[in-house]
């Protein structure tokens, strides 16, 4: 293989320049003649000679000359075989020489592939010889150059390409896995000279992956954590049962999925990673080399496990897995530290979840034992020793509690400020420290109650809950830990605590691709559900109104104020920066369309969405970041401040009732001033959770009773919902803020008050003077309800006048086997409100065979105002799959809030249950009234309990005969009207509709 200098065929030149180049032949050609004999006897000599020969063309063919590149290629050749042959040694050398022949020969030359190839081989050798780690990172980088150049059946394919690739691909697969720029490149080099369908591909995967993984680990960010699950899911694909690696590739594969549960929190994770475990167990029995490894990794995970379902089995199993795992790494073998760490890891985690006892000390002991036998065996210049430093230090603390001796506190308070000090600032281990410290200063506070203590482990929570590169579950958790010791302890910092929690909560929930897993990720965290309540309430206990008015609208209806924020009016931002404007509404709806409504079974195909979910998210964190730097846009989807959300009791007060574990309390925002704090002091959380009880249990039993008859306890429940909350807050209205009667207010009731019917409040009572009976909250105002000041907002925000709207009548009375009684009425109601609306609406009903679950949809679209007749199905467990029954399938809250609806006013649900929320998360208001008020309905009726569809007629004729006085002449459907109707309403069918069936019906929105 050598590269022949020919002589110039430019006819034009001068004779000297023929002769030369003639020359130059001749001895090229000499050069040739001697290698070839060396190359047949092997004689030094002969090489010597050759090199001489070529390094006299060389001389002739200096720089600029168009042979130097092929001159230089001939001398570095015979150079090359001769340290193959161990007859030189100057690879260096050699090396430089074929660089300088790349340089000389661009993209597009045709020997380039040639040069290429020639570098390769030096560099190959040379890593052979040297083992030089350097030499094959460059030829991984200049293969992949070569072999697009080299397609099948070309010359250089024909004399060993292949198996310099194949020796690099190896070469690579044998180095340390590096986390650096370069070594992860090095990786994706190896990767891209393993196509589909080339045998070491599988071991590229995994090597790449493991890569990104550490990276991950030393710098914290979710992509390299993703591409790593991506990239070992391709890997175990590739790998049939009784591949030799299979199992390495499973255990990679489940350690990437682990991580990802520690950062993210998704059980998935978790659950997949412990089957991967089990897998690779099976595939490594007594006897496995990779056995070891096997039992820690499932060990490790059935712990994880155990911390979240507390199922003793699985802590118990952790525990004999590590003990095997340990005898498998006798002393001297350089995992035992390892494998110490983490059998002191599981039983110091049955200590803590333990009773006190002789057993629980038991493992307490061994396990602080264990920690210091892994601390001598890891030096101090161990990568990992800040692991076994800071839990120790927690052991320390375990002890320290139990025993009370300082040296123990102190022992622990030492190790992790060593651990601290092992670690670059950004390391996601750093979090661990801070939260191992903290647990020693709160230790030692309990014990001596010195407030310094208490400050310093306050300093650590702000530090772990604050640390960007550890992920949002571990942070929420401690941010939520770090509120109850400022609860309890009355530290001042309780209030910035619950402002981060909620906006890593808020953070958090964002990151999920889909609504039913943005609900999980809500219900995930003990005590995260009455998160918005108790922080107001803390707000309020500090006298600062303002800020509980922000937070418990930062906390209430998460849901909704991110979906929301894809959905925000632009009117604004179109006329300040239109360009700005286009941009965020276009990602806004990729945003929105990349939702999934519930996760994929396939969990490689659900890895892609929720990565595609992730990169939208940041473009559209980008450009709403841009948008903020743009004057007077400086808050835009920010958490509201206090005199932006004052703008929802424009038309009226609203009232806020906080049901927190602290205290119970109302906070009335005004149409203007500051706004007026309420006491509840005869009414706790737990009085609430009794009254909703009582309340359920009471229409109940009125449901059966006729329609005389005294319906006595729910008459005595409603008078306790009069004494004990509305009455203290009717006497500010009245008293303070002077609010004139029949005036409106909208009440957006918190927690447990979202289950108690406040609107019906009443005392019934007679007056002293015994001029008549007393007046009831719905004599003296007229009643709405919101779930958030927001959502009132918005709703006035998307106002439009629409000259020509349009009406459907919605009713399934018929709704087939399983779904619910036949409603008999539905049909004579449907035609009843026909005749009411009046005729510029243009009215159309559906019913019977149309009333589908596409055909509703499609009329929710189409039309401005609509009325549903039909069951109304509430659904505990996933309250996004609530439902109105249709005639095939249900139409749930789902569909209605992925729909775009948008002509949407009103909405009449005249179902059961369409405004009942969700018991797990009952400050998210999920319920089907919500659903359409965020889907674009400003002003809709619902109704809080099941709904007798014989009498509800009555309230349907007066509600609607109400509405449209004055329409009929040609006066304009106005829907802000509603809930003064439907307050008329009520009243006129006292006598044909029994008193739980009047208050059933509430008004929502504008």
């Amino acid at each position: 293989m050598v590269a022949v200098v020919h002589t110039f065929d430019n006819l034009d030149g001068s004779l000297f320049d023929v002769l030369v180049d003639c020359e130059i032949a001749r001895d090229t050609d000499a050069g040739h003649a001697r290698f070839a004999i060396y190359m047949t006897r092997k004689g030094v000599s002969h090489l010597n000679n050759a090199v001489k020969q070529f390094q006299l063309v060389l001389a002739c063919c200096p720089v600029g000359h168009p042979d130097h590149a092929a001159a230089l290629t001939n001398l570095a050749w015979a150079r090359l075989r001769g340290y193959i042959r161990q007859d030189l040694q100057d690879i260096d050398n050699i090396t430089s020489l074929f660089r300088e022949v790349l340089a000389l020969r661009p993209q597009g030359h045709p020997d380039r592939a040639l040069s290429l190839y020639c570098l390769i081989l030096a560099l190959n050798w040379c890593h052979d010889r040297e083992d030089t780690a350097v030499c094959i990172h460059e030829s991984a980088q200049l293969c992949c150059k070569l072999l697009p150049l080299c397609p099948e059946g070309t010359y250089l394919r024909s004399i060993g390409i292949d198996s310099e690739v194949d020796y690099v691909i190896l070469q690579c697969n044998t180095l340390p896995i590096e986390a650096s720029n370069e070594g992860i490149h090095l990786r994706r080099n190896v990767l891209e000279l393993c196509p589909p369908g080339h045998q070491h591909r599988p071991d590229a995967l995994d090597n790449l992956a493991h890569s990104v993984w550490v990276r991950f680990y030393q710098h914290g960010s979710i992509d390299d954590l993703e591409e790593s699950i991506q990239l070992g899911r391709e890997a175990v694909s590739l790998c049939p049962e009784e591949h030799s690696r299979r199992n390495t590739y499973l255990n990679n594969l489940a350690f990437s999925l682990d991580s990802r549960f520690d950062h993210q929190g998704k059980f998935d994770d978790l659950d997949e990673a412990i089957t991967l475990y089990e897998e690779a167990l099976r595939l490594c029995p007594v006897g496995h080399e990779s056995r070891g490894f096997s039992l820690d990794n499932l060990g490790l995970a059935l712990r994880s496990r155990f911390n979240q379902r507390d199922d003793i089995d699985d802590i118990t199993r952790a525990i004999s897995l590590h003990r095997e795992a340990l005898t498998l790494r006798p002393s001297g073998n350089s995992s035992r530290d390892t494998m110490l760490n983490n059998l002191a890891l599981a039983l110091q985690t049955r200590f803590e979840k333990s009773h006190v006892s002789e057993e629980s000390a038991k493992d307490l002991n061994e396990a602080i034992d264990l920690y210091r036998e892994s601390l001598r065996l890891n030096g101090h210049d161990d990568p990992e020793r800040h692991i076994t430093l800071h839990n120790l230090s927690s052991a320390l603390c375990d002890r320290f509690t139990r025993t009370r001796k300082d040296e123990d506190v102190k022992e622990a308070i030492d190790l992790c400020e060593e651990s601290l000090l092992a670690l670059p600032s950004f390391h996601p281990d750093r979090y661990f420290s801070y939260m191992r410290l903290q647990k020693a200063y709160l230790s030692r506070y309990r014990v001596r109650d010195n407030p310094v203590d208490l400050s310093l482990a306050v300093e650590n929570f702000r530090l772990a809950s604050g640390h960007p590169t550890q992920g949002f579950p571990r942070r929420i958790q401690t941010a939520l830990n770090w509120v109850d010791h400022a609860e309890n302890h009355h530290h001042d910092s309780a209030l910035e605590a619950y402002q981060i929690c909620l906006e890593l909560f808020d953070n958090h929930v964002m990151t999920r691709s889909s609504i039913i897993s943005r609900r999980e990720a809500a219900t995930a965290f003990h005590g995260v559900q009455s998160l918005p309540v108790d922080a107001a309430s803390c707000a309020v206990r500090s006298n600062d109104l303002q800020r509980a008015v922000e937070l418990v609208e930062q906390g209430r209806g998460q849901q909704w104020s991110l979906a929301s924020r894809l959905r925000s009016p632009l009117e604004d931002l179109e006329f300040t920066n239109p360009n700005l404007a286009q941009k965020f509404s276009e990602l806004s709806k990729r945003l929105s369309d990349a939702q999934g409504s519930a996760g994929s079974t396939d969990r490689a195909a659900a890895d892609r969405a929720a990565i595609k979910y992730r990169k939208l998210t940041n473009q559209w964190d980008a450009v709403v970041a841009e948008i903020r730097n743009v004057q007077a846009f400086s808050r835009f989807l920010l958490p509201p401040s206090y005199a932006e959300l004052q703008v929802a009791a424009r038309y009226g007060p609203v009232i806020i009732l906080i049901a927190s574990q602290y205290s119970c309390s109302a906070i009335i925002v005004p149409t203007s001033g500051e706004p007026q704090h309420v006491p509840l002091p005869t009414i706790t959380l737990a009085d609430l959770e009794n009254l909703k009880g009582r309340f359920a249990w009471a229409i109940r039993q009125a449901s059966q009773m006729g329609l005389t008859e005294s319906r006595t306890d729910l008459i005595v429940l409603l008078r306790v919902v009069w004494d004990d909350i509305m009455l203290p807050i009717v006497n500010v209205l009245e008293h303070i803020l002077e609010l004139k009667r029949r005036s409106r207010i909208w009440l957006c009731p918190t927690a447990a008050f979202t289950s108690i019917p406040l609107h019906a409040a009443h005392p019934f009572k007679t007056k002293a003077d015994r001029s008549g009976r007393e007046p009831c909250l719905e004599d003296l105002y007229i009643c709405s309800y919101t779930p958030t000041l927001s959502a009132l907002i918005r709703s006035r925000q998307m106002m439009k006048k629409c000259a020509n709207p349009s009406f459907v009548a919605i009713g399934q009375g018929q709704p087939g086997s399983g779904n619910g009684k036949e409603l008999l009425a539905v049909d004579s109601e449907l035609e009843l409100v026909r005749k009411l609306v009046p005729a510029t609406a243009m009215c159309t009903t559906i019913s019977g065979d149309s009333a589908t679950r596409a055909g509703a949809l499609e009329a929710l679209e189409q039309n401005s105002w609509v009325h549903l007749a039909c069951h109304g199905k509430q659904d505990h467990d996933q309250p996004y799959n609530s439902h109105f029954v249709m005639r095939d399938k249900p139409l749930t809250l789902l569909d209605i809030m992925e729909k775009d609806i948008p002509y949407a006013e009103f909405a009449f649900l005249s179902a059961c249950h369409t405004a009942a929320g969700d018991e797990e998360t009952p400050d998210e208001v999920i319920h089907l009234a919500a659903g359409i008020q965020f889907s674009g309905f400003k002003s809709v009726v619902g109704t809080l309990w099941e709904v007798d569809d014989a009498v509800a007629k009555h309230v349907v004729e007066a509600f609607y005969t109400t509405l449209f006085e004055g329409s009929k002449d040609g006066g304009v459907m106005d829907c802000t009207k509603a809930a003064r109707a439907l307050n008329h309403a009520k009243r006129a069918v006292m006598k044909k509709v029994p008193l739980e069936q009047r208050i059933v019906f509430i008004h929502i929105g504008v």
